[in-house]
């Protein structure tokens, strides 16, 4: 021990413990404090009963002898930090050549175990910037699990750990797919064997029983969870493809026979798994289907979602099939069928289909939205979005269209019930930019009560309870989420005060729409309707004069609306033209030359018991 320390011990002005540990902190010692960190002991002086470390940051701090031997940690010249401080150059160096070496000098400056983000802490930015510490780690991380010395977790949170024994990165993915117990844990393994595939040096012993595995499991799974197995027998192909020496177990396992097996269920299932692998399955349905794939795969992209509808026409296309598609494209804008996310894909990619960019995708565009406002009323959608945010589109929809279309689908524009007037005001003035004729159509539109709505008895009930339910649930709700939001105190930086109040805007404009549109209500049971002409309340059988093929339209309400089953407002395009027309007469609707072959009543729609008569209007 230090002379001058034993005196302050015989001296009874040090402990004997406390002056050990200060013995052990000589000028130059590396040491580690819990609030400041890394230091170095600059100089001691006992006669002032003080030591002077040199923290980072905090440059001749002075701590008492006693706190300091209690408070002090002393770190070994080979500690990461020590080592950083001594020589940065050296450690710079062993960085970019060593970087393993590098890695496990910390992870044993930290008892063995530091998540990612702890390394970059120790490492940025004295040895690298953050963009230069990416890169290195990135690079880094393979060597780390190509060494084996390394146990490197799936999860950025969790520790990477230095392994008593060696282990090989590919044992470690075999091991991490053995431990799976979930199906979900199985598919996540799978992916990383197929990921690092190059690490097994011998395949057909170290990956056979892993394929008899998942064929295991996906046929377990198939009739529950149908979409694991769609992604297992994808990954296990990707297996398959990667090293021809492995054999499947299950002969009758294949991506076409499960498509076969599954296609009554594919727009269900499609959706929850990864884009790769839907991209896969939607590559394979023409060898598994057939003939037939086409009809299906049209199917699809008609009834799912939006990353499902980008990804179809692609299929099309390497199948030679691109007039097919076009095809069943224009005849779902033509009949306003066409979906939300049909429509979003086909103006974000108008480039390719430019015949099909015209003032028609309007009208289908519009009513796309009146179904979503139906559906989901009061939440504005993404093609609601880019009709509004995309200027460039009006004017590819009418650069090129007749003036009387032009007219039409202002007049139509004019009419929706979609848009609050400066929105609607926006859109109209972009039809005008291109026809600047048709601006006295909206300087002489003179504000007009609205006409009254024909709805069914049905529709009106769900619409008045959707307005008791914002009425009388969301909207004290709402008052409520304010006065708790309001209780936090300082309101501009209040984020749940802001919330609040912007949904009251967004409920308050719910009933302001809800109760003009009960206020405009005209409940109905469509019984006895007039079927010596077509009107509301009649199904409507009609055949194409061109094709000979036969359609039936059932006319209903303004709130009825359900293209799939062809059944169709009376407000729409189709209903419009076949109103008060008799059987035996010749219509122009948007898709053609009909004619009208019978004309019949629809079942009655009763109103509920507390409903009011039909002559009376609907109140709230």
């Amino acid at each position: 021990m230090d002379a001058e320390l034993e005196k302050l011990v015989e001296a009874g002005k040090l402990p004997s413990k406390a002056a050990e540990k200060l013995d052990a902190l000589k000028p130059g010692t590396f040491c580690l404090h819990k609030s400041w960190g890394f230091g170095r002991v600059a100089e001691w002086n006992l006669l002032l009963n003080q030591i002077v470390i040199d923290f980072t940051g905090k440059k001749g701090h002075p701590m008492q002898l006693q706190y300091a031997a209690e408070n002090l940690t002393v770190i070994p010249a080979e500690h990461f930090l020590a080592r950083k401080a001594s020589d940065l150059a050296a450690t710079k160096k062993l960085a970019k050549d060593d970087p393993v070496a590098l890695v496990r000098n910390i992870l044993e400056s930290l008892d063995g175990k530091a998540t990612a983000q702890e390394l970059s802490e120790w490492m940025v930015p004295d040895l690298f910037n953050e963009t230069e510490w990416k890169r290195w780690w990135e690079s880094a991380r393979k060597h780390l699990k190509t060494s084996g010395a390394f146990s490197i977790p799936a999860k950025k949170t969790e520790p990477i750990q230095i392994r008593a024994e060696g282990i090989s990165h590919a044992d470690e993915l075999i091991e991490a797919f053995s431990q799976a117990r979930q199906p979900k844990e199985q598919v996540a393994a799978l992916e990383q064997i197929v990921k690092f595939h190059q690490q097994f040096k011998e395949p057909e012993k170290q990956l056979q029983p892993v394929i008899a595995a998942v064929e295991n499991v996906a046929t377990r799974n198939q009739k529950l969870h149908p979409e694991l197995t769609f992604e297992l027998v994808v990954s296990r192909d990707d297996l398959l493809e990667r090293f021809l020496q492995l054999k499947t177990t299950h002969i009758g396992l294949t991506l076409e026979k499960l498509i076969v097996d599954e296609e009554r269920r594919l727009v269900s299932i499609l959706p929850k798994i990864p884009a790769a692998k839907e991209k896969r399955v939607l590559q394979a349905l023409p060898a598994a289907l057939g003939d037939r794939w086409s009809a299906r795969a049209l199917q699809l992209m008609q009834a799912t979602h939006g990353r499902m509808v980008a990804q179809i026409p692609h299929v099309f296309r390497d199948a030679g099939r691109h007039a097919e598609l076009q095809e069943m494209l224009e005849r779902s804008v033509r009949e306003h069928s066409a979906t939300s996310e049909m429509l979003v894909w086909l103006c974000a990619e108008r480039n390719d289909w430019r015949e099909l960019i015209n003032p028609e995708l309007l009208a289908a565009i519009l009513s796309a939205l009146e179904r979503e406002q139906h559906s989901a009323p009061g939440r504005a959608s993404k093609l609601q979005r880019l009709l509004m945010e995309d200027r460039q589109l009006f004017q590819d929809m009418f650069g090129n269209a007749d003036v009387g279309l032009a007219r039409d689908a202002l007049r139509r524009l004019q009419l929706s019930p979609l848009f609050d007037e400066l929105t609607k005001r926006s859109l109209l003035a972009r039809i005008v930019k291109v026809f600047p004729d048709l601006e006295n159509m909206i300087a002489g539109a003179q504000p007009q009560e609205k006409a009254a709505l024909v709805v069914s008895w049905s529709s009106l009930e769900k619409r008045k309870a959707e307005y008791e339910e914002l009425v009388k649930k969301k909207i004290p709700e709402n008052i409520k989420e304010i006065a708790l939001a309001r209780s936090y105190g300082d309101l501009s930086e209040n984020f749940e005060y802001k919330a609040a109040k912007q949904m009251q805007a967004v409920l308050a404009r719910q009933r302001a729409e809800l109760e003009q549109a009960l206020q405009n209500a005209r409940g109905t049971s469509f019984e006895n309707p007039d079927t010596s002409r077509v009107s509301i309340g009649t199904i409507v059988s009609v055949r194409d004069k061109a094709s000979r093929k036969q359609e039936t339209y059932t006319i209903l309400g303004a709130w009825d609306g359900n293209p799939d089953r062809h059944i169709i407002s009376y407000q729409t395009a189709i209903g419009q033209a076949l109103l008060g027309h008799k059987a035996g007469e010749v219509v122009a609707l948007p898709n053609g030359e009909f004619e009208i072959l019978s004309i019949e009543p629809v079942p009655v729609d009763m109103p509920a018991p507390e409903a009011v008569s039909e002559a009376e209007p609907a109140s709230v």
